[in-house]
This record gives C-alpha cells, structure tokens and sequence, in this order.
C-alpha cells in the first residue's frame, strides 16, 4: 500500500476496507499480537489519516475504490509526486486537483513554510493537515465517495475566487490524440476551471494511463504546461510528446 506503512498497519487497514469497521480484540486475534498493540497501530494510523478510531476499534477514512488505486503503481507515484513537489517554493500558492498521484504531493512538501493549497480533495487535507507548515483551503461542494473529491457549482466557485502560480491536476487517461480524458464530467469541469486560475498547469500522472480514453474529454496536452510521468511510457509515445511541445519531465 502506502510508501509508510509497515506491513502490519497494511493489513489492518487492507481489512478494514473490506469489511468496515473491525475491534482492537479481532485485529489482535488475526494477527497475534497483543490489544495494547494494535491501540498504538491504530493510533499511529489515525495520526496518518487513514483511520478513524472508535471505542474498541476503527474504521477506515477512505473508501475501498480509492485504497485500491492507491494499490497501484505505487514507486511510480511517489517517484512522480516528489518531482512535482520541487516545484513548489516557499510562501508559494497552488491548486491540487483530487486524485491519488496528485495527494502524495503534499506528502513531499516538508519544510516549505507558508504554502497556500487550494484543493477540491478530501484525500489532499488528510495528508497535507499533518504538515502545520502548510495552509489548506477546501473547495466545499459535492463529496464524490470513489473519488475522494468535492465537485459542482460550490467547489467550481470556490476555485474561480483565487489566483495560483502552479495548478496539479490528474487524469483517467492521456494520449496525444485525444489529450486528457476523465470518466467523469464534475471532474473535467474542475481541472478546467484550475487551469484557468493558474499560471502554470502541470498534469501529473503514471505510465499506466497513457494511451486510456476516459469518457470526457477534459484538456488537449498543448492546454497544459507541461507532464511529469514515469519511464514506462513507451519511447515512441515519448517522443511524440516531445515533439508535441511539451515539457515531459520522466521520473
């Protein structure tokens, strides 16, 4: 799962999104350790984010479909999120769209002070609230469950209120055909609507989503300043980017 997970804190949290909610005194059983033990465990998930504890147990945060892409291409992520990171300077003010590559950024922001985020994701204020370093503002809107995300007309509203230098957004697939698609239309219409709060526009995104067609289309890749993927994009596909006008950063 996450970069920061022992194997312990996985399992228990890979089986609380299976079945919910689970107590200390079951977690103890399944994996043999004392209910002192799995209390810290619980503790030290809570303070991650990942898990909201109750009187004798705990239950997950976050929904199964996003544990599940969170599974995914796990190196490549981080790899992809702490690039975007070094983009991000002191006192700067930026946008992150709701997406699981997009959240790991804030992970990699430790030490830059004054940082002003606007985001639509729930996912992005639960890691970036660790950090007192960084200042959070939330769009507000429709919370979208499998997406971890706030959309519609309140959290477009909320976006088109600030300026930003830097806008990190994701995507369901991109190709230079057919630019990014999502297979949501709400969340085209925040990527657009960052994008044209933002100076710079960056789309942030693994190898395994070039060349997938979302439904909607969202942006063509020359709307975007530039990509920061991972090697496993084929080379061919890479230099047609490149060719493209793009600034590719491979990670």
């Amino acid at each position: 799962m996450n970069f920061d997970l022992n194997e312990r804190e996985s399992f228990m949290l890979d089986k609380m999104a299976r079945e919910g909610s689970l107590t200390v005194a079951a977690l103890a059983r399944d994996l043999n350790v004392s209910e002192v033990t799995i209390r810290s465990d619980l503790k030290g998930l809570e303070e991650k984010g990942f898990v909201n504890r109750t009187r004798g147990g705990a239950h997950p945060t976050f929904y199964k479909d996003i544990l599940d892409r969170q599974r995914l291409n796990v190196e490549e992520k981080n790899r992809i999120a702490a690039a975007a990171a070094e983009f991000v300077h002191d006192d700067d003010r930026i946008m992150i769209e709701a997406g699981t590559t997009t959240a790991l950024i804030v992970r990699y922001l430790t030490g830059r002070r004054g940082v002003q985020i606007v985001t639509n994701s729930t996912l992005v204020f639960s890691y970036a609230r660790l950090n007192p370093s960084l200042n959070i503002i939330l769009t507000g809107g429709v919370f979208r469950k499998e997406t971890e995300s706030l959309v519609g007309a309140v959290a477009i509203k909320a976006i088109m209120d600030f300026n930003v230098r830097l806008a990190f957004v994701g995507t369901d697939g991109f190709s230079v055909e057919r630019g990014m698609t999502t297979q949501l239309v709400e969340g085209s219409e925040i990527v657009k609507a960052m994008k044209n709060r933002a100076q710079e526009t960056w789309l942030v995104a693994d190898s395994s989503k070039y060349g997938k067609s979302g439904f909607v289309n969202v942006l063509s890749l020359s709307e975007v300043d530039g990509i920061i993927t991972d090697s496993g994009i084929d080379g061919a596909a890479l230099s047609s980017m490149r060719e493209s006008a793009l600034d590719l950063r491979v990670v």
